[in-house]
């Protein structure tokens, strides 16, 4: 029997209670469906992984397109889908409203809205606008008792300024503003994470893993509510299908391809 939407809302929202999870990040059905049958609790969209399946880069798909991913994998699993919505979609509080709006729609369980522009000379919205841009948000989930968990992200140390005080101030404000669980990826050590979880705390915090590092329990022991690997499952496959291909291109052997799973084992995942 599926799961209803507000079954996976409520079991989402159950997970941030306490412990620790892994929420790691599908780009299609297939990889959706196949972390589903891995045992994780919760999954998370990607907006990079998404954009390369489509042949383009991160931030250049349109939230037309983000909306249908949604739909596509919120029908495809019963597990909670935690939405990566970047920044709204738009530049102003009622846009982003309007934009949320319709991600609750797809059946999301989580949504995260995001504080970068995109514009290099000016990469973070001001702190006023950024607060309003949550703010926002939050009234749309709310406006129909969604029950949808709404993730505040400060991409801060994304973008070339990774000022941790500034971080920590602006997490404060975006859960003082409506956020259930705060993120900003790219903290790196110990030290810079235990100081985020210990400001917001008891709000969940959500940590970044892109790359060897912490260890799941370690990230436990400092407090950390659950985990994301953003976009690095999707690299990861396509670092498989990159040296395989290379290896064709420029050598013409076929060395590579003894490391590809059989296609018994993938075909009969989807048996």
């Amino acid at each position: 029997m599926a799961i209803s939407v507000a079954e996976k809302r409520a079991a989402f929202r159950k997970l941030h209670e306490s412990g620790c999870f892994i929420i790691p990040n599908p780009w299609d059905i297939g990889s959706a469906k196949l972390l589903e049958g891995m045992e994780f609790k919760a999954l998370a969209s990607t907006s990079s992984g998404m954009a390369w399946s489509m042949g383009r880069a991160d931030n250049h798909v349109s939230c037309d397109d983000v909306i249908a991913h949604l739909a596509a994998l919120c029908a495809a699993t019963d597990l909670p889908v935690n939405a990566d919505f970047e920044a709204g979609f738009s530049d102003h509080p009622g846009g982003v409203a309007a934009n949320v709006a319709r991600a609750v729609s797809t059946g999301v369980a989580g949504l995260s809205i995001e504080d970068a522009t995109g514009d290099a000379s000016q990469p973070l919205f001001a702190h006023a606008a950024a607060v309003e841009r949550i703010r926002a948000a939050r009234a749309a989930i709310d406006q129909n008792s969604s029950g949808v968990l709404l993730v505040g992200r400060c991409e801060a140390f994304l973008v070339g300024q990774p000022d941790l005080e500034m971080t920590i101030d602006r997490l404060i404000a975006y859960a003082e503003a409506g956020a259930d669980c705060l993120y900003a990826p790219g903290l790196k050590t110990r030290e810079q994470i235990s100081a985020v979880v210990k400001a917001l705390h008891p709000k969940p915090i959500n940590v970044l893993m892109g790359a060897p590092g912490l260890s799941a329990a370690e990230l436990a022991d400092l407090g950390v509510r659950r985990i994301s690997i953003g976009g690095a499952l999707a690299r990861a496959a396509w670092g498989g299908f990159l040296r395989a291909a290379r290896e064709m291109a420029e050598h013409g052997t076929f060395n590579e391809l003894a490391h590809a799973v059989t296609y018994a084992e993938i075909n009969g995942k989807f048996a």
